[in-house]
């Protein structure tokens, strides 16, 4: 797995969030699993 620039990675058991600073091919865990990337986020409307 590769990490992205600029996403954000959640571990599943305790919630723990990584943001990633450099790309690099490197694998992610926390609590002895691999973490997963996140999702969109949604951004609020500025009516």
């Amino acid at each position: 797995m590769s990490i992205q620039l600029g996403k954000r990675y959640e571990c599943d058991d305790c919630g723990t969030q990584v943001l990633a600073t450099k790309a690099a091919e490197v694998v992610l865990t926390c609590c002895d699993k691999e973490m997963e990337l996140q999702g969109q986020r949604r951004v609020p409307s500025a009516d």
